[in-house]
């Protein structure tokens, strides 16, 4: 471990010229000038933009994440053909501008969130609790820290209640100490003499704070949306843009050919410049997108399995390109992905793609929401883990008591902080902060968010249950199966939510559940009497 952490903290030494770095002329000029632009040749710690760019030996910049007072003495290369977020022998590891100085970070909250309603009732999709202890918008925001940007604006229009206060006590304190003002900010949808109108896409909710995001003195904008589960290094996506020379940037993933269908495609040349897009194209349509994608660092092995490359809807935009597109080119616009960039490779602006060969989850419906949290818990191996010492997830401290299981069998499961499961059983399933579940209970393959509060001691409970009432948690043998039960969901004694009828479709808010793909969901806030079978 001494040396993983050994490494992760030093930045490599490296070495540019002309005879070992595969920039082309144009690119070359291209990454120069702005360089030179932005920074005025006043970073003293990578040298003048001359020597930088000439070939003069580069000493190790000042913004690592982590600072060992030492200096590797291992020389790299820095080379734009590591397109990819795959590791191809390293290139790519090596930044040569600060991106905490440097670059923007935009979060796109999304829209009503329909298809994950009734999750999105009471609360943004951003703000939806994932992986026991966190919430959406922690997985882009810390991504985002972890490759040192930290200028970070989050763009909300819907239920923005639950993500503002979730946003402010996780992330308040200034980020990266007070030379480089980092922030993690709100910016809510709203009405200007300029447009009378609310956010009408993602396109036109960058638009509308356009004139704000221009006066951070930054080269490049990271477009990110807040509903997706993953873990990707934004420098080495800003390097091979900035490399390639690159107006826009868009991160793509590999797939096959059974998946490709349900996502928009885009096809590239032998550089890896995107020239045609298809939204989910079906049968000759869909293979007359298939692609090389060893062009973008794939191994020939794996391009012959995965032939087909889809938008994650993840960008990096050249400040300038940014401003033309939307003010100048497509005014009318309202989205990113089916008009602006689209449109983009149209009139010629140079957009290249950015293989990211990880896992990755679009949150966007309930069963997609549902399995990426019960992949956390898969075995040996899971989906996605919480669990990385490099590139952690952060989130809201809530100073919580430990989780406490008394008598209980618990298998395969993910247990969040403050718990308390009394002679129960949980099998497969991941608990939310305070779960609480009852002597008798059976939890499977069931995702628990748990509740805000703690409601009330030992005696209050027992009280409130002698007097007819119902407690916030699981109650005493209750079965829950292939669930998902919101916060401070009250389910009583003796009740079994299993779908018994096998339903894959039903709308039964006044019950308290909906079902959506044969999933039971229990509405936050819900009450589900003893003896209810669902």
């Amino acid at each position: 471990m001494m040396a993983v952490a050994y490494t992760a903290a030093v930045m490599p030494t490296a070495i540019i010229n002309s005879e070992t770095a595969s920039l082309n002329v144009t690119s070359k000029l291209s990454v120069r000038s702005r360089i030179c632009s932005f920074a005025k040749c006043s970073y003293s710690s990578l040298g003048s933009c001359e020597s930088f760019l000439g070939g003069t030996r580069m000493a190790d910049s000042s913004w690592n994440l982590f600072s060992s007072g030492k200096q590797s003495s291992r020389k790299m290369l820095l080379s734009p053909r590591a397109i990819s977020d795959y590791p191809v022998g390293g290139d790519a590891s090596l930044y040569s501008v600060d991106a905490s100085r440097s670059v923007l970070g935009i979060i796109l909250g999304g829209g009503a969130g329909t298809r994950l309603y009734p999750l999105t009732k009471k609360r943004a999709k951003p703000a939806v609790p994932i992986g026991a202890n966190y919430r959406l918008i922690d997985i882009p925001v810390s991504n985002c820290i972890n490759s040192n940007i930290n200028k970070i604006y989050v763009l909300t229009q819907y239920n923005s209640a639950s993500l503002n206060k979730h946003v402010s006590r996780a992330y308040a304190t200034n980020l990266g100490s007070y030379r480089n003002e980092g922030f993690v900010e709100i910016l809510a949808a709203q009405q200007s003499h300029d447009n009378p109108n609310w956010f009408q896409g993602t396109a036109d909710a960058v638009r509308q704070y356009l004139w704000l995001f221009e006066e951070a003195q930054v080269m490049d904008y990271v477009i990110l949306g807040g509903d997706h589960l993953y873990r990707m290094d934004y420098q080495k996506f800003i390097q091979v843009h900035r490399d390639t020379g690159a107006d826009i940037t868009v991160a793509a993933l590999p797939m096959d050919e059974a998946r490709a269908s349900a996502f928009g495609l885009m096809k590239i040349d032998g550089k890896g410049r995107i020239y045609e897009f298809a939204e989910k194209p079906k049968e000759d349509e869909l293979r007359a997108m298939q692609v090389d994608t060893t062009v973008l660092g794939l191994d020939s092995e794996r391009a012959k399995l995965k032939s087909y490359i889809a938008s994650m809807g993840i960008y990096v935009v050249r400040k300038e390109a940014m401003v033309s597109l939307l003010r100048k080119d497509f005014p009318e616009a309202n989205d990113f992905g089916s008009e602006v960039i689209p449109g983009a490779t149209k009139s010629g602006m140079k957009v290249q793609a950015y293989l990211f060969d990880g896992y990755w989850e679009d949150i966007g419906t309930i069963e997609a929401f549902y399995n990426a949290n019960l992949g956390i818990t898969k075995k040996p191996v899971p989906d996605f883990s919480f669990y990385d010492r490099i590139s952690p997830i952060y989130t809201q401290p809530r100073f919580l008591p430990p989780s406490k299981m008394m008598d209980a069998d618990i298998r395969d499961s993910v247990i969040g902080e403050g718990c308390i499961i009394r002679n129960a059983a949980i099998y497969h399933s991941s608990l939310g902060l305070r779960s609480w579940v009852s002597e008798g209970a059976v939890v499977e393959d069931t995702l628990l968010m748990g509740a805000d509060y703690y409601e009330q001691t030992d005696q209050q409970r027992r009280e409130l249950l002698s007097s007819g009432g119902i407690p916030m948690g699981i109650g005493r043998n209750s079965i829950v199966k292939r669930a998902i039960v919101d916060k401070n969901a009250r389910i009583g004694e003796n009740v079994q939510i299993v779908n018994v009828d096998n339903v894959r479709e039903a709308e039964r808010e006044a019950d308290g559940f909906f079902i959506r793909s044969g999933l039971v969901t229990i509405f936050k806030d819900a009450i589900i009497p003893d003896g209810t079978i669902i």
